[in-house]
């Protein structure tokens, strides 16, 4: 099992939610996206919730496409 991420906070700004990482924004979300993301954190992982929102989920399996056989040299 990959190691969780961590590092992400968010804050509110009247309607709109923005994640950091690691103090840096990462993403802002706005209508919708935002209520949903507020209803996600309520109800799971919130440092998953934000990794997912960001792209940031990922990082550490990159390496086994590598493996892929459409990867490999001919």
């Amino acid at each position: 099992m990959a190691d969780q991420p961590t590092g992400f906070e968010y804050q509110l700004r009247g309607a709109d939610v923005v994640v950091t990482h690691h103090g840096r924004p990462a993403a802002t979300l706005r209508g919708a996206a935002a209520a949903q993301f507020l209803t996600q954190v309520e109800r799971g992982n919130p440092q998953q919730v934000m990794a997912r929102v960001t792209g940031q989920y990922r990082h550490g399996n990159e390496r086994a496409g590598k493996d892929h056989p459409r990867n490999r040299a001919r």
